[in-house]
């Protein structure tokens, strides 16, 4: 009886903070919503962009961002689209004088990076200024604040210039230890996603891959930083290679900085630039409330339109959630497009490292069918590399910045045998009764006969004929001239585009005019985005307790938390892969 009495007044408890809590969310939700486009700017104001989380594709629309919240679907993110939408919104803005970019460590994919840079520099057209401040910045940072009017400096302050590296993990002595065995399946040279399940440091040809394309990014963004500071490429790859760059002096005795100073004096002299006196307010406005500023209305009444697909994540066989691409939710996105009579042209904005073969090639084949009825046009982003080369390899055109990463046309598959870690760590050994001799196929629980790794190693190589085929008839090529361009070979976009991989550089702007060009509409059409973003009921409620949890795991494991993923990740494979050097992060 008082088991049951304490239950009862537990759910009673329970159902009450439920409530509470709810009510300060509706009431967080309807202030919230009643100030969008009610938001007026002061005059002689500056857009400050921190941009200090995560930067997706799109904006995930989070009505209680200006509150702190971040629940289930509405993510701690800002998105590209009202990072670039803002920028140019303040060119035109009498009310704003210019932007501060207050920032030290940027999270963005180069590809994100190179559209907010190209942005700002469009912005500096409009004659208004650009001032930088960071007590730390980093390379990723200083690409972006490299193309404003006045760059300050904190004196104590540090500015990483020191070219751009990337570390792979190995976890072949953490498997020895545990007695398991990987079984390796893979197609091509440069196909390194499975190298460190089974060695203990690069191969050459990973080392090869991983040289030539981070170069060819470096290079490429030493370039930009060289015309937009007044220097040579030669003074800046000696800057940067020999890491010259130690201090604030040295920052400002080399060019790379206007100004060493404080806060405060990057305040006073947009203060300056406003006529305001010493005593006055300078007007900040941040990205989130400059969000809400009623826009100009959508001038054009066509019943033209150019879908605009975006595919974020890793590639997975099903529906997916909101951070995947899952095959059905994205081929029934594209199906939609294509039945569209107002459709006229579809975009697929792609930024992906790959993923399961088989949803791969599901969504191609939609990719395939609506590009026999209206154009199709790949956006890449950050990186489209193997499975998402795969989707891009059917598009009529795909557009890629020069530090895209992209490429790796290969497969590969793990099979873990954990016996080993079954007996000899756990004390568990297993037994088994089959109807045939390889009905337990695939089994992790006994090592896989040779018979059953051939078999494995000829579906992945069927696997990949299929991709090289594919990818040969979609880019103009013999199979054994885009062979030479794959073997799980990742490139930067200026070395796919010089093997045309890739046909244009650009972003996905350059995507939609062209998308428009082959549809006859350049100058008569609206857009529209898909998947359809969830609702506000379905964001706070669809996926709260799995981001509760994964707060929960994060703050637990702290600095461990990176391997946590990784795990997760490789755990959620299933069938064949079609996947890049997983969890490439280019610093």
């Amino acid at each position: 009886m008082l088991n049951f009495l304490k239950y009862v007044l537990a759910t009673i408890l329970g159902l009450f903070i439920f409530f509470f809590v709810g009510m300060l969310i509706m009431f967080g939700i309807v202030a919230a919503t009643a100030s969008k486009g009610d938001v007026e700017i002061a005059a002689n104001s500056v857009l400050e962009l921190k941009l200090d989380r995560q930067i997706s594709e799109r904006d995930p629309n989070n009505p209680l961002q200006e509150l702190g919240f971040s629940f289930g679907a509405f993510s701690s993110t800002d998105g590209l689209d009202q990072i670039k939408a803002a920028i140019r919104r303040a060119s035109t803005d009498d009310n704003i004088n210019g932007i501060f970019l207050n920032m030290g460590f940027v999270d963005a994919g180069m590809g994100k990076l190179e559209e907010i840079r190209n942005e700002l520099i469009e912005f500096k057209k409009s004659g208004k200024y650009i001032v930088s401040y960071g007590d730390v910045t980093s390379e990723k940072a200083f690409y972006l604040a490299s193309v404003a009017d006045k760059i300050y400096l904190n004196p104590m302050g540090t500015l990483e210039f020191n070219g751009i590296s990337s570390e792979v993990f190995f976890f072949k002595g953490t498997l020895e230890k545990l007695d398991i065995q990987a079984q390796i399946f893979k197609v091509g040279d440069f196909k390194s996603a499975v190298e460190p399940f089974f060695l203990d440091k690069m191969s050459e040809a990973n080392r090869t891959q991983m040289n030539s394309f981070l170069n060819s990014i470096n290079d490429y963004q030493l370039q930009n930083i060289a015309k937009a500071r007044g220097k040579t490429y030669e003074e800046l790859k000696n800057i940067s290679d020999n890491m010259l760059v130690r201090d604030a002096q040295d920052a400002k005795r080399l060019g790379l900085i206007t100004d060493i100073g404080y806060y405060d004096e990057a305040i006073t002299f947009m203060k300056e630039q406003a006529g305001l006196k010493e005593d006055e307010k300078l007007h900040l406005v941040e990205l989130k409330k400059y969000k809400n500023v009623e826009g100009d209305k959508e001038s054009s009444s066509s019943k033209n339109r150019i879908t605009v697909i975006y595919a974020e994540g890793d590639i997975v066989d099903g529906k997916g959630d909101e951070n995947e691409i899952g095959s059905h939710r994205f081929a029934d996105a594209i199906r939609t497009a294509r039945l569209d009579d107002r459709t006229k042209a579809v975009v697929l904005r792609i930024s992906s490292p790959g993923g399961s073969a088989l949803a791969s090639d599901v969504i191609w084949r939609e990719i395939q069918l609506t590009r026999k009825v209206k154009p199709v046009i790949a956006s890449m982003s950050d990186v489209a590399a193997s499975g998402g080369y795969y989707l891009a390899m059917g598009c009529d055109t795909i557009v890629a910045h020069p530090n895209t990463i992209t490429g790796s046309i290969g497969v590969f598959g793990i099979v873990p045998n954990m016996e080993g870690f079954f007996k000899n760590k756990l004390g568990i050994t297993t037994d088994r009764v089959s109807t045939g001799q390889y009905s337990d196929v695939p089994t992790v629980s006994r090592p896989m006969t040779n018979f059953e790794k051939e078999v494995v190693q000829r579906e992945v190589n069927n696997i990949y004929e299929v991709f090289t085929s594919k990818a040969a008839e979609g880019r103009n090529m013999t199979q054994d001239q885009l062979k030479q361009f794959a073997s799980g070979r990742v490139w930067s976009g200026i070395e796919a585009k010089e093997r045309k991989l890739v046909d244009v550089h650009g972003g996905l702007e350059t995507a939609i005019e062209i998308a428009a060009a082959k549809a006859g509409i350049s100058d008569d059409y609206r857009l529209r985005e898909l998947p359809r973003a969830k609702s506000l009921f379905e964001g706070l409620l669809g996926d709260m307790g799995s981001q509760v949890k994964e707060r929960a795991v994060k703050a637990e494991l702290g600095e461990m938390y990176p391997m946590y993923k990784l795990y997760k990740k490789v755990e959620n494979m299933q069938g064949m892969q079609a996947r890049m050097p997983f969890e490439l992060s280019i610093q």
